[in-house]
């Protein structure tokens, strides 16, 4: 079997780091830590799991820290987690299979690998994607970008129905990202089509909402911008100008994504949402039914919320078919949105309410 080595950068991560790594351990053949300025007793439980610890001083770049931190792993393959990463028990047992086949197949350099990013309020993953994850050390691989860093995909790339999901306690400095970004202009950096794409989601976030518009629309321009980033930029555009009471570059932009692919699931109910809004409930059920049709596409590489294959377009069919009166078709959808998210609060309210409906017949 190959051995594993698992590289961290961490700081004040007191409250998650002891649940990473009691997952981590049971994976690794060797755990690195790298501290970037922990005043809490981040390094405390490290020590616990690891003696591998090393400071890196904080000089606003992800890339540089992760690239020390691959820099001190000995194993043949690293793989990276940060702290509010856990590895679920299913996931863990599909890691040790991967190492046994890794020592039998000695040509794959790389493991792309299903991120998923846990919702509290849901209690279950909504968001999903795949990322760079393991690698073949003697490769020697770097990282890039010193925000949203990233391994360019090279050499023998396999994907893999393995997820490490991603369980916030708290949120990080919300204006983090935005600093490191202004910091890389302020220094002359210029920016290349991907950073663009991500400075403007900062600037959304930050709700810079001009802002925003003008470097999505920079990075719409740049020949070197990727399919699914383009997808998402349009997305979020429509986003903006809903929020400026622009329905009409709202939609715009939800149809420009028709240029670059068939029209994604969560385009198709975003235009539902702006048919319902209108009352026009028959065209709202149109393009719920064509989300529906989706087939998620995990290994394009982008952004995928998986409520809008499932739950979302059957709850608002839900409310569809209830606005036309239509409450057979309507009960129909709820209990489909039952069968997505067992239970949930959308569901029991429209159950009371069809119970009412069916009393009262």
């Amino acid at each position: 079997m190959i051995s594993l080595s698992i590289c961290m950068i961490v700081k004040n991560e007191e409250d998650v780091l002891h649940r990473c790594l009691t997952c981590a351990k049971q994976i690794a053949d060797e755990i690195i830590i790298v501290d970037t300025g922990s005043t809490d007793n981040t390094k405390k439980i490290a020590s616990k799991f690891t003696n591998k610890i090393y400071d890196f001083r904080w000089c606003y770049d992800f890339s540089k820290a992760r690239n020390f931190s691959f820099s001190k792993a000995t194993k043949d393959y690293i793989m990276w987690l940060d702290a509010d990463d856990v590895i679920l028990q299913e996931d863990i047992e599909k890691v040790l299979d991967l190492k046994k086949e890794l020592s039998q197949n000695k040509d794959i350099d790389m493991i792309m690998l299903k991120y998923n990013m846990f919702d509290e309020k849901s209690d279950s993953s909504t968001l999903s994607y795949y990322r760079e994850r393991i690698f073949k050390r003697e490769n020697n691989y770097k990282w890039i970008s010193p925000i949203h860093e990233v391994i360019p995909p090279s050499g023998n790339c396999i994907y893999k129905d393995i997820a490490i999901t991603h369980k916030k306690i708290h949120a990080s400095d919300p204006k983090r990202n935005l600093i490191i970004f202004k910091k890389m202009i302020e220094n002359g950096q210029k920016l290349d089509a991907r950073q663009k794409f991500y400075y403007a989601r900062e600037l959304f976030y930050q709700k810079e909402y001009e802002n925003a518009l003008n470097i999505y629309k920079e990075f719409l321009n740049d020949k070197n911008a990727w399919i699914e980033n383009i997808i998402s930029a349009c997305i979020d555009i429509s986003d903006i100008y809903l929020i400026l009471n622009d329905t009409k570059n709202s939609i715009a932009y939800l149809t420009k994504t028709f240029e670059y692919d068939i029209p994604r699931a969560e385009v198709c109910c975003k235009l539902g949402e702006h048919f319902i809004k209108k009352n026009m409930y028959n065209i709202a059920i149109y393009w719920y039914k064509e989300a529906l049709k989706k087939i998620p596409n995990y290994e394009s590489g982008g952004f995928l919320i998986t409520d809008y294959y499932s739950f979302i377009p059957h709850i608002q069919l839900c409310i569809c078919y209830d606005k036309i009166k239509d409450y057979k078709m309507a009960n129909y959808y709820n209990e489909l949105a039952n069968n997505d998210k067992p239970n949930n609060e959308f569901y029991i309210q429209n159950k009371k309410y069809f119970n009412s409906i069916i009393t009262k017949q």
